[in-house]
């Protein structure tokens, strides 16, 4: 059976991953690996924006794909953007086989607020399949509440379930 792969991208808090392979295995009914050794992506760094540019870690992320790849989930603490962006909580291939996420602007601290791992978990949760479902074909949602709602801000992640909506679902299975 085809497995979903969760690739480290630079230092990522191993309980979080962790938390969050067993997470998706639940949503999506697929075996989850953790793979070995991280991404190292120094070399996709801007200097002045010190961010880290989400296209060309999706790029590399190939390398680690295999026959057994379901999906290939990148997941990093670092700040993502795409050039016309300031910044990205993730980034797809669109009916690829391969998403980044970054938990950056995913925690409360990033705001000044108290840290809160069940926030923080549940952000990186939604966000998650969010770029899972692009590579499953999905696009931008008009349901608020799917996770395939568009996210532009930390507060529209906090309202949206973790799961697809009936309409976005049925896409789902009927391409499957």
């Amino acid at each position: 059976m085809k497995k979903l792969h969760l690739l480290p991208v630079g230092t990522v808090d191993a309980r979080l991953l962790e938390w969050l392979g067993q997470s998706l295995h639940e949503k999506f009914r697929v075996p989850v690996e953790v793979l070995s050794p991280a991404l190292d992506p120094s070399f996709t760094l801007h200097a002045e924006r010190q961010q880290y540019h989400s296209s060309e870690i999706l790029a590399d992320m190939q390398r680690y794909l295999t026959r057994d790849t379901w999906r290939l989930l990148g997941v990093t603490e670092l700040d993502l953007y795409i050039p016309i962006l300031t910044f990205v909580f993730g980034e797809a291939q669109m009916g690829g086989s391969s998403a980044v996420v970054s938990y950056h602007r995913l925690r409360q601290d990033f705001y000044g607020l108290p840290g809160d791992m069940d926030a923080l978990g549940n952000r990186l949760l939604v966000e998650s399949v969010h770029e899972l479902g692009h590579t499953l074909r999905l696009t931008h949602c008009h349901d608020y509440r799917c996770a395939m709602a568009p996210s532009h801000a930390v507060e529209w992640i906090d309202i949206k379930d973790s799961g697809f909506c009936e309409d976005c679902l049925a896409r789902v299975l009927e391409t499957a």
